[in-house]
């Protein structure tokens, strides 16, 4: 069994200079940004089409939006706008990407290499440390996780 090595981040509290800095020295090589609204103009430098041309320049680093790895509106809304639990919120995604059939979806080779994008600061309250979880658990502890 093959270990793939994977990051996760956010953008938020942070300078474009440490984000960078961050991903750069990690030897990130594909950020997967696992955001529901990637678009929005509050994301400043980690705005989608922004953050693909910087990445690319700053470190040649390849974007991809997958928002099969992103919550529902419905979910996100409850958590964030309605100050839900956070035990609601990770029972809600956890199903939600048994849903999704997610681990047969995706290929781990897609993660090698790779960074989870989304807002949060830290990875405590953040989907994108529920993926890695739950795909480490689906795929038998292959994933190496560290959070940038």
């Amino acid at each position: 069994m093959t270990r793939i090595d994977i990051s996760t981040i956010g953008f938020t509290k942070t300078s474009a200079e440490n984000f960078f800095e961050r991903l750069l020295k990690a030897g990130v090589r594909k950020v997967i940004d696992v955001r529901l609204h990637n678009t929005s103009q509050l994301a400043g430098f980690a705005k989608a089409e922004d953050l693909a041309y910087f990445l690319k320049k700053v470190g040649g680093i390849d974007y991809m939006h997958q928002p099969l790895l992103a919550p529902t509106y419905d979910i996100l809304n409850a958590f964030k706008k309605q100050k839900g639990d956070w035990n609601v919120y990770q029972r809600r995604f956890l199903s939600l990407m048994a849903e999704r059939d997610i681990e047969s979806r995706l290929k781990p080779d897609l993660l090698s290499g790779a960074c989870l994008l989304c807002s949060e600061d830290k990875p405590h309250h953040c989907h994108r440390r529920l993926v890695c979880e739950y795909l480490n658990d689906k795929w038998d502890g292959r994933l190496v996780v560290k959070h940038l």
